[in-house]
């Protein structure tokens, strides 16, 4: 079996459903999904063997607020701001542990 490209694959939905339903951009999706980006970055982690984020279409989880699925657990989380998603960073993406209080 070969080594996965990535250590972590962090797919944010970013999905605008022009109807006005709920959806994921409704919380800033894009704008978090920057900010994870940015921070990988920032911790040297970002890249081959490290992490990747990346946009998603619909995820199908609106009704659960905004969410973010990291690969390869498959494991689904949601946030309400910036410091949950520093959290998810530090735990999940750094440390490897799973953040259960955001998990959906």
């Amino acid at each position: 079996m070969t080594e996965s490209y990535y250590r972590y694959h962090v797919f944010f939905c970013t999905n605008l459903r022009e109807d006005g339903s709920d959806c994921c951009q409704n919380f800033a999706s894009q704008e978090m999904r920057d900010y994870a980006k940015h921070r990988m970055k920032e911790l040297g982690l970002a890249g081959p063997g490290g992490v990747r984020v990346n946009s998603a279409g619909c995820l199908d989880r609106c009704s659960e607020g905004p969410c973010v699925v990291v690969y390869p657990e498959g494991v689904w989380y949601t946030w309400v701001d910036r410091q949950d998603i520093d959290e998810l960073i530090d735990e999940h993406l750094v440390h490897g542990r799973i953040v259960e209080r955001l998990r959906i």
